[in-house]
């Protein structure tokens, strides 16, 4: 840590500790917290076919249920996402904040499994679904509700004869992420499109034919404070925080969402949640 950011965080951690503690701290914990922002972008390419102009993703991530996030909340979300009438859905990680202790309830794979798109739903590992041996009792609950995980592998989403890639990576933090593995045999020449929980991971996907990264684990922050930013935020997460970034001179572009649930701490001041809508352009 430089001193340029260690003083960041020094006096940002004061600010927050005073500034939260009174009437902001009911508004950050209370309020904030419920404020879902419905981000939309478009992606333009070249390389997407015309039978996809128009087609809409729907991204959510980090819910982190069992901490400050709840099914009747969850409950929310998937009428939120529905009504957005998506044609392909995805979830890039942290289903649950603690998979050991979590009370694991037939009613989340209910929730999950009432989203519905057309062209599928598609899921990756988080940080947080490999802790506390979640591995394979997230897996499972995603199973149940449809899901199809895409573990260091992809797949062709296929309209009127032309497709697009969707690829997806292990977890970078706990898992083994394997990016050559992934694109075995997808046509580099297809518009692709890539999951990936961390977001800093994007400098090493510019070596690969990938034209979109599709990430969360920062939350965007938290909590951010006015003319210092972010106070604080995940390894793997500290260089591309939160929005959209443009690498590799335009060939690859990053969105990092800030998410929809909290960790650490129960509050979110000055960054909303929120779901990612994508709508592709020829």
């Amino acid at each position: 840590m430089n001193r340029r950011t260690f003083l960041k965080k020094s006096v940002g951690s004061l600010l927050a500790l005073v500034g939260l503690s009174g009437g902001t701290y009911f508004y950050a914990r209370e309020i904030e917290t419920g404020m879902l922002e419905l981000k939309r972008d478009v992606i333009s390419s070249k390389k997407i076919p015309d039978s996809f102009n128009q087609f809409k993703i729907i991204q959510f991530s980090d819910t982190h249920i069992g901490f400050h996030y709840s099914l009747e909340q969850l409950d929310e979300l998937v009428n939120t996402i529905n009504n957005e009438k998506p044609d392909l859905i995805v979830f890039t990680g942290d289903l649950v904040d603690q998979a050991n202790t979590y009370n694991w309830s037939e009613n989340l794979v209910i929730a999950l499994k009432k989203l519905q798109a057309n062209h599928g739903k598609y899921w990756i590992y988080g940080n947080h679904d490999h802790g506390g041996y979640g591995t394979d009792v997230v897996k499972n609950a995603m199973d149940k509700a449809d899901f199809q995980l895409l573990k260091n592998s992809h797949a062709t989403i296929r309209i009127a004869d032309r497709e697009i890639i969707l690829a997806g990576i292990d977890d970078v933090m706990l898992g083994n992420p394997d990016l050559r593995k992934t694109l075995v045999a997808a046509n580099p020449d297809l518009f692709t499109i890539l999951l990936a929980h961390e977001p800093d991971y994007a400098d090493r996907v510019t070596q690969y034919p990938v034209d979109v990264q599709l990430s969360g684990h920062s939350h965007g922050g938290q909590v951010r404070l006015p003319f210092i930013g972010d106070l604080y935020t995940p390894l793997y997460a500290e260089k591309y925080v939160q929005g959209r970034h443009s690498l590799n001179d335009g060939k690859l572009i990053l969105y990092v969402s800030k998410g929809i649930g909290t960790t650490r701490v129960p509050y979110r001041f000055l960054c909303k949640p929120e779901i990612n809508i994508f709508t592709l352009e020829t």
